[in-house]
């Protein structure tokens, strides 16, 4: 029998697992890190990586930019595109160790940061290069939709 993040969260406090995806490169490398995910105490803040489940079922684990009164913004850090309207009722935990290479870094770590704030304070920065990076992708997208149209 297999049991949802939410139930190992509530009987276990904690959740260890790799995670699938690119969206959190560079601090998060797909199939690689573990990622360990305890209970929120409390709001969340910004900088912090919450593992939450939107209305469509989906999991995610993605950084909060910002902290507003009635939700967060969270965006990946391999994204551009910000994600808001969720909220606390969508967080199931908030990562607090990456053990990467057999050695753990706590979220809390100088280092770490000290990288994911030059990260994430320059997000119009690596905005910008990553939707330049996705252009030509966008482009023939939209080619191939213009072609099936003609």
């Amino acid at each position: 029998m297999t049991s949802t993040f939410e139930e190992i969260i509530r009987r276990d406090g904690r959740l260890v697992y790799t995670s699938v995806g690119d969206s959190m490169l560079p601090f998060i490398r797909s199939g690689k890190d573990l990622l360990v995910i305890e209970k929120p105490q409390g709001r969340l803040k910004k900088y912090d990586v919450p593992l939450y489940r939107r209305d469509s079922g989906q999991y995610v684990i993605h950084r909060v930019l910002k902290v507003r009164e009635n939700d967060y913004v969270i965006c990946g850090d391999n994204r551009w595109q910000r994600e808001t309207g969720i909220t606390d009722r969508h967080i199931l935990g908030v990562l607090t160790a990456i053990v990467r290479d057999g050695k753990t870094i706590s979220v809390q770590d100088r280092n770490y940061l000290r990288k994911v704030h030059l990260w994430c304070d320059f997000f119009w920065i690596r905005a910008a290069i990553l939707w330049t990076k996705a252009l030509p992708w966008r482009v023939r997208r939209k080619l191939r939709r213009w072609k099936g149209r003609a």
